[in-house]
């Protein structure tokens, strides 16, 4: 499990963040709201935790900037106020669980655990888009009711477009997420799998699906029924 962990205290931070480890789950941790943002829009988690009273950025805002920005990770607040108002706030919000402090460590990972699983059970879904369809239960992928086969590389790819479709997914957020840590981000091998991917579930088919944005990465969205301005 991937957590983000967002807390301007330093020593509850490490102590956290090191009691979370040992029980398996990798942690990334910033101090303050900005950095915990720019993280959690660049990374994929399981679940952030978020303080709510953050130097720069606050966990609410972080959370709407987040909601905003169309992350779904889901979210569990921490906070010194337990006041109903305060935590219905936070959930309507969009977050997805709230703990108040002090709390017991473990209750703190029963729930980290709990909202991982129900996410998990949610990823199970159907994704799709226009005719494009992948079903992660039977690891199988359809366009116009066609099956097609994928390679393991190929399919992990098209599934992490399509779980960020209409988002645009920069090769370093591609690098991490589906190759791992240790791979070169500047290698084409990217590029050859996204182009592998397009000769099969693309081209032969319309609408498009697989554009390239340039300099950044690419985005999965059917774009058909856009309207290209007349600039002449």
């Amino acid at each position: 499990m991937r957590l983000l962990y967002v807390e301007d205290d330093l020593e509850a931070q490490s102590y956290v963040r090191s009691a979370l480890e040992e029980t398996g789950m990798s942690v990334d941790v910033a101090g303050d709201g900005r950095l915990g943002l720019m993280k959690a829009l660049e990374g994929d988690y399981d679940v952030a935790v978020l303080d709510v009273e953050l130097p720069e950025v606050s966990g609410f805002e972080m959370v709407k900037q987040l909601r905003a920005a169309r992350v779904e990770t889901p979210v569990l607040f921490l906070a010194a106020k337990s006041e109903v108002s305060h935590r219905v706030h936070g959930l309507n919000i969009g977050a997805d669980d709230y703990l108040s402090k002090p709390f017991a460590f473990a209750e703190l990972v029963a729930r980290v655990r709990a909202i991982a699983r129900r996410r998990g059970e949610s990823k199970k879904a159907v994704l799709s888009a226009a005719n494009l369809s992948l079903d992660p239960a039977r690891r199988a992928v359809f366009r116009d009711e066609l099956r097609i086969e994928l390679t393991p590389k190929e399919y992990l790819l098209l599934e992490y477009l399509l779980r960020h479709a209409g988002s645009v997914v920069s090769r370093g957020m591609i690098t991490e997420k589906v190759w791992g840590h240790g791979f070169e981000s500047y290698s084409n091998s990217i590029d050859v799998h996204v182009n592998h991917l397009r000769r099969k579930v693309d081209r032969p088919y319309s609408p498009k699906l697989i554009h390239t944005v340039k300099g950044v990465g690419y985005i999965l969205e059917d774009r058909s029924n856009e309207t290209v301005a007349d600039t002449r």
